[in-house]
C-alpha cells in the first residue's frame, strides 16, 4: 500500500515470491513478455511523473536492466511483443494529452522507432489502457466505445473492423474485463449478471476460423460463479493456457 512492489507467481509451488525492484519503480506502465524476458515501458513514478524509461526483466537471473528511453513519455499505455519486437501504444503524456503514436523497440539494435497514428483510438484519463492481444504475430484490439474488435495491418499502419465483443466494454470505459491471447485463440474474460447471480465468463475465438457476415463466433469455455463481475487483472500462463484472475 505504501510503495511499489513486484511479485512472481509459480505454477509449480502455487505461491508468490517477492522480486527485486525495478531501477525506476513505476505503475500504470505498458508491458509484455517473450520467453524468459519481459519489458516494461513508461508509467508513472510515486511522485506522479510520467516516464519515458523502459526496463528489461530476465526471469532466469531475476534482474532488471535499463533500456534506452522511448521518444515519448506515457502512462496508461499497453505493451506487447510482435515479430520478436516490443511495442507500446496508447496512453497519455500528461493528464490532458492522449497519444495516438506507438513505439517499436528492436532488441537487436537496441533502438526505438516511433510509429505515428499506430493507435488512433485514444484513451483518456478515466478510460482503460488499450485492450490488445497478439495471435500468430497479428495484433488485435478492442475499441471499447463501440465494443468492436479490430485487426492491425502492419504494412499499411491501419485498422480493420472484424466484429463485436460477446460482452459490453463501453459501460465501464474498458475497465473490468480482460482481452488476452492464448495460443491461437483470443480470450475475453468478463463479468455477467443473471437471475441466478453473478459470474465471470471466459469466451474464446480463433481468428483462423474467420468472421462470418461481420459476426465473430465466440465460444464459452468456462464460467466461474459467485466471484463478482469486475475483472481487475488477468494473466495467461503455462503451456496449457492457465488463466489467473484477480
Amino acid at each position: 500500500m505504501m510503495d511499489f512492489a513486484i511479485w512472481k507467481y509459480s505454477l509449480i509451488s502455487r505461491g508468490w515470491v517477492k522480486c527485486k525492484e525495478m531501477n525506476h519503480p513505476r505503475c500504470l506502465f505498458g508491458s509484455g513478455s517473450l520467453g524468459s524476458i519481459a519489458i516494461v515501458a513508461g508509467g508513472s513514478d510515486k511522485y506522479g511523473n510520467v516516464l519515458e524509461s523502459a526496463e528489461l526483466y530476465d526471469s532466469n537471473s531475476g534482474t532488471w536492466k535499463l533500456l534506452p528511453n522511448m521518444h515519448t513519455p506515457r502512462r496508461l499505455c499497453s505493451g506487447f511483443f510482435m515479430d520478436g519486437k516490443f511495442y507500446v501504444i496508447g496512453g497519455m503524456s500528461s493528464p490532458t494529452v492522449s497519444l495516438t503514436c506507438g513505439e517499436e523497440y528492436d532488441l537487436k539494435t537496441r533502438n526505438w522507432r516511433k510509429i505515428e497514428r499506430m493507435y488512433p483510438y485514444v484513451n483518456g484519463a478515466a478510460q482503460a489502457p488499450p485492450l490488445v492481444a497478439v495471435v500468430d504475430n497479428q495484433l488485435y484490439a478492442v475499441e471499447h466505445l463501440t465494443n468492436m474488435v479490430r485487426k492491425y495491418d502492419k504494412e499499411r499502419n491501419t485498422w480493420s473492423e472484424l466484429g463485436r465483443l460477446p460482452v459490453r466494454a463501453d459501460s465501464s470505459n474498458g475497465w473490468g474485463l480482460a482481452f488476452k491471447a492464448c495460443g491461437e485463440k483470443l480470450l475475453v474474460v468478463s463479468g455477467q449478471r443473471s437471475p441466478e447471480g453473478e459470474a465471470v465468463v471466459l469466451n474464446s475465438w480463433c481468428p483462423r476460423t474467420g468472421v462470418r457476415n461481420g459476426t465473430i463466433d465466440w465460444q464459452v469455455l468456462g464460467v466461474k460463479e459467485h466471484v463478482g463481475v469486475f475483472v481487475y487483472n488477468c494473466a495467461v500462463m503455462g503451456w496449457f493456457g492457465e488463466v489467473l484472475l484477480d
